[in-house]
């Protein structure tokens, strides 16, 4: 059953349900879309190469939620919208368009930036056998407050017990955070150097 679903039935859920819910929250992309052109912040999108499956590399896209500029310290680079954005996660909204075209998936391990691939150890990269997701095991069990070690913890124990109930059960948590959002703290969270703990 679960070699079935990750084989076809995972890629089949990803497409119909990113299409439903593009079409319902388009509406909201519009009020977003217009934010962006009254503050006068471009570009819209942000734009990054990350860790795929099987370690293909491909470009993430985000709303911006940082201004452009020279400054180290992303402290002086937030603007409100960016803040809001995050606070709500809407900053990955443009990533159901990677889903749609198959480099993500609505649910796994979040993708990484490929700067990061040569830092990871062998058991580490085979959190890549799986499409990258959206939402995952470990955003939904602590997100960026949680250690890196336990990150790759929680990734690997994902893909190694992935199932449709386990991706059903991922998918209403992240709802619950949705409609229940916490503090974000996604700028606090420290960059992945390497060598860390299993």
């Amino acid at each position: 059953m679960n070699f079935a679903y990750n084989t076809y039935g995972k890629r089949g859920l990803d497409v119909v349900l990113s299409l439903i819910l593009i079409v319902l929250s388009l509406w909201l992309v519009g009020l977003i879309l217009l934010a962006y052109f009254f503050t006068f912040q471009f570009p819209v999108l942000f734009k990054q190469a990350r860790i795929g499956k099987n370690n293909t590399a491909f470009i993430m896209y985000k709303f911006r939620t940082l201004l452009d500029g020279p400054s180290d310290d992303i402290q002086k680079r937030r603007f409100w919208l960016g803040d809001l954005l995050r606070y709500f996660s809407l900053d990955e909204w443009p990533q159901l368009w990677n889903v749609l075209r198959g480099d993500m998936s609505l649910v796994g391990p979040r993708p990484l930036p490929v700067a990061y691939w040569p830092l990871m150890n062998g058991q580490q990269k085979h959190r890549h056998a799986v499409w990258p997701g959206i939402t995952g095991w470990a955003q939904v069990n602590g997100r960026h407050a949680i250690r890196w070690d336990t990150k790759f913890e929680l990734d690997l124990y994902y893909v190694n017990h992935i199932s449709f109930l386990f991706d059903l059960k991922i998918l209403l948590l992240t709802f619950g955070l949705f409609l229940f959002p916490r503090k974000d703290r996604s700028l606090e969270e420290k960059k992945f150097e390497g060598n860390q703990p299993l």
